[in-house]
């Protein structure tokens, strides 16, 4: 029998400075911690959760961890669509943090190369799609982006063939 499952419960991450990667995830995205991890009376870790539903978040003291993991994308955040993920990506800019922008991607829209205090890649990734996907016929990518460059290419034109515009603004 397949289990029932409920999503994600949440995303743990390594960090090399706690106080620093809490006031990273607050002020970037709004988290809040919610609990303490102590071992010996020290602080060892935080949960952290999102007031507008973004997927829990436990930051774990461990510096060399962090270190190897640097760089590595492990999750996407979701976004409900478009306009919102562009506009995560405006207040991410208006507070300095570079990113790569908000890309057409395979079945939505991606903000990728967002990194925290310790290199950790935070993607982003819209809930809102353009292509359907079929459990029951895989969809195969070979070479992610310049296949979605291609198919924005698609959407772009039969989006304007159907609103009536001419030149592929997005």
């Amino acid at each position: 029998m397949i289990p029932k499952l409920a999503g994600v419960h949440h995303l743990k991450l390594p960090v090399s400075d706690l106080d620093r990667s809490i006031r990273w995830y607050a002020t970037r995205l709004g988290y809040q911690v919610v609990i303490e991890f102590r071992e010996h009376g020290r602080r060892t870790g935080v949960a952290m959760t999102h007031p507008d539903g973004g997927p829990d978040l436990a930051l774990n003291l461990n510096p060399d961890r962090a270190k190897a993991s640097a760089g590595f994308d492990y999750f996407s955040i979701g976004v409900s669509d478009r306009a919102r993920i562009e506009a995560l990506a405006a207040h991410l800019s208006d507070l300095g943090e570079a990113h790569a922008g908000v890309h057409f991607a395979t079945i939505g829209w991606i903000l990728p190369m967002l990194h925290d205090p310790d290199g950790h890649e935070v993607r982003f990734y819209s809930m809102e799609s353009h292509t359907e996907i079929d459990p029951a016929a895989p969809l195969v990518i070979d070479d992610a982006i310049a296949t979605a460059r291609a198919k924005e290419e698609l959407w772009r034109a039969d989006r304007d063939a159907s609103t009536g515009k001419t030149g592929g603004a997005p």
